[in-house]
């Protein structure tokens, strides 16, 4: 029989998943003390700061980035595992486990940050459309016409829905909360150094190159639930979503 004080793994996702559902990112809770992707930015920044400076070769930030993403992944995987060991044994652990995975799942904050869009676009025209995407894409939004910004929306929600939702779930289905701790910290690193820039493409590389290996498997599940829910959308081809998904892989 299963039960929460057994902390049976897929019922506690299923409780995190529903947390997350109901009441998001908890503003009002966040509000007043830090959220804990905020904390691993502060950490990011801290290595960011002391380590990677202008002065130092490529060949020494390279080095001292693979120590940051050792360090950083490895303490988050290590406070993920004290937290799990905390909460075993007891319904009110299960219950703070569930509640850890809600906030570290970003599915209903996926859905308003899209949902925002298309009431601008339905509501104020390209505009507002314009405006209101330019908080969740990186592209110029003034070169977008009205499908561009919808098509811009939808990529946002699709590449997010992978590292925000799909590969949090893989990675605690796998290793629970070290696992899920160490995937976010990882995906944090990557979305703050992760970059092709003059600053980062050494510093970075270490990131950037965890992140892809972390999301080889958790990408193409996502694409084949996108695809999987185009059959339930009216007009959409789950086919040609398959199709272009196999051809864009690489």
């Amino acid at each position: 029989m299963i039960s929460l004080s057994d902390h049976d793994v897929l019922l506690l996702l299923l409780v995190g998943l529903a947390i997350d559902a109901l009441f998001g990112d908890l503003p009002a809770v966040f509000a007043h003390i830090p959220h804990p992707v905020v904390l691993a930015g502060q950490a990011i920044a801290f290595f960011d700061r002391k380590l990677n400076r202008a002065s130092r070769s490529d060949r020494i930030r390279r080095e001292r980035g693979i120590v940051t993403v050792v360090v950083l992944v490895g303490m988050a995987a290590a406070i993920g595992s004290g937290i799990e060991w905390l909460c075993r044994g007891s319904v009110l652990g299960a219950l703070v486990e569930a509640f850890v995975i809600g906030i570290l799942l970003a599915q209903r904050g996926l859905y308003e940050h899209v949902a925002v869009v298309v009431l601008a676009l339905e509501r104020g025209g390209l505009p507002a459309g314009r405006e209101a995407v330019r908080h969740i894409v990186g592209r110029d939004p003034l070169r977008l016409d009205a499908h561009g910004v919808a098509r811009a929306a939808i990529e946002s929600l699709a590449e997010n829905f992978s590292d925000g939702v799909v590969a949090p779930v893989f990675w605690y289905l796998l290793f629970g909360l070290p696992g899920l701790f160490a995937y976010k910290m990882a995906n944090t690193l990557d979305s703050m150094i992760g970059h092709r820039t003059p600053r980062y493409r050494s510093f970075g590389w270490a990131a950037a190159r965890l992140d892809d290996i972390l999301n080889l498997l958790p990408a193409p599940i996502s694409g084949l639930l996108l695809a999987a829910g185009a059959v339930l959308a009216g007009r959409c081809r789950a086919d040609r979503a398959l199709v272009i998904m196999i051809r864009e892989a690489a």
